[in-house]
């Protein structure tokens, strides 16, 4: 694949996956557990979107030698 492509499909694909965890963390945090009973799937989710993001850039942005 070539770079340009590798990135837009990467992009995309990871702003998908975090626009639907965040969302399913957002509807616990406001139904019924609250936003204590939501905090540790909170953390949790910000945690792995981290390293979904930082797996993104070293996959898809940084030119390896």
């Amino acid at each position: 694949m070539s770079y340009i492509t590798k990135v837009i499909v990467g992009l995309a694909a990871t702003l998908l996956v975090a626009i639907f965890v965040f969302g399913l963390a957002h509807s616990i945090a406001t139904g019924f557990a609250g936003f204590k009973g939501g905090l540790p799937f909170i953390v949790i989710t910000m945690i792995v979107m981290g390293m979904a993001f930082f797996d993104y850039w070293d996959e898809c942005v940084r030119r390896k030698k």
